[in-house]
Formats: structure tokens, sequence, C-alpha cells
């Protein structure tokens, strides 16, 4: 089915924020690994591969709207040097996510392109839970004290 240009430019701006989330979140939860906080690396590589899936759905959608999928291109990569930043980069992140999405979905629509819409909504739903996620793990640090929070990510 040919899709509207504007439509599958969206989906690829999209699957390259996905593509860079995928590569920031899979150093990141490495990091965490090495430092020995083992819980912190789990919820981030689960982040990982949730970001994959999504970039999966945006290279499927490109293919049957006849687009050419752009799998070579990243913005810029935010490495954290410390957990506090890492958490904070990656919450940074998915708030930005949240703003294209939304973005993206009343272009989709505007473009009569609901097939599109839906899929970005459902996207978007995990988008916000990861910047709640986000925005937990920096109250509790806010709370609990870095020291108590990476005693309890050991």
């Amino acid at each position: 089915m040919k899709g509207n240009p504007k439509v599958i430019q969206i989906l690829n701006e999209r699957l390259s924020e996905e593509l860079t989330a995928i590569s920031q979140y899979m150093v990141h939860s490495e990091m965490c690994a090495n430092w020995g906080f083992q819980k912190l690396h789990e919820a981030i590589e689960k982040q990982a591969i949730d970001e994959m899936k999504h970039a999966e759905l945006h290279i499927g959608r490109i293919l049957f709207l006849e687009g050419s999928p752009t799998v070579s291109k990243l913005h810029k990569i935010k490495i954290g040097r410390t957990v506090e930043e890492i958490v904070s980069f990656d919450e940074g992140d998915e708030l930005d996510a949240i703003k294209a999405y939304n973005d993206s979905i009343a272009a989709c629509e505007a473009a009569g392109d609901n097939g599109s819409a839906d899929m970005l909504r459902k996207i978007l739903q995990d988008e916000e839970r990861h910047a709640d996620w986000g925005e937990t793990q920096r109250e509790l640090i806010k709370q609990m004290g870095l020291q108590n929070y990476l005693a309890i990510q050991a």
C-alpha cells in the first residue's frame, strides 16, 4: 500500500530515535552490570528490548507503506558517567520521545493514516511507562539517598 511520504518521513524519524535509544540503553545496561548493579542492569536492558520492538514496528510499517527504512542514522548518544546521569539522560530522552510521538500521531491523523497513528499510540504508552520509571528512580534516589538506592540495585 503506497503511503503518504510525510508519514513515511515521520516514521523514519521515530525509527532513528528508537535505534539511538537501543544503543544508549545497551551501553547503560552493561555499565550497570559492570558496576555490579544487577537490578538496574536488568531494568535498563528491558527498556532497550522494548525499544528494539518499537524499531521493528516502525520498519514493518514503513515497508508496508512502500517506503525505505533508514537504519543508518542515529542521533547523539548521551552516555552517563554515573547512575544518576544514566537515569537522568534516559528519562530526558523518554520525555522528548513522548512529545515527538504525540506530534507524530497528530500528523498521521491529519494525513488520514490512522493505522500509523494507532501504532504510534501503542509505542507512546511504552515511552510514557519508561519516563515514569525514570522519574520514580530519581525520586527514590532523592528520598533514600544515592548510597541506599545503589545498595538495593546491587
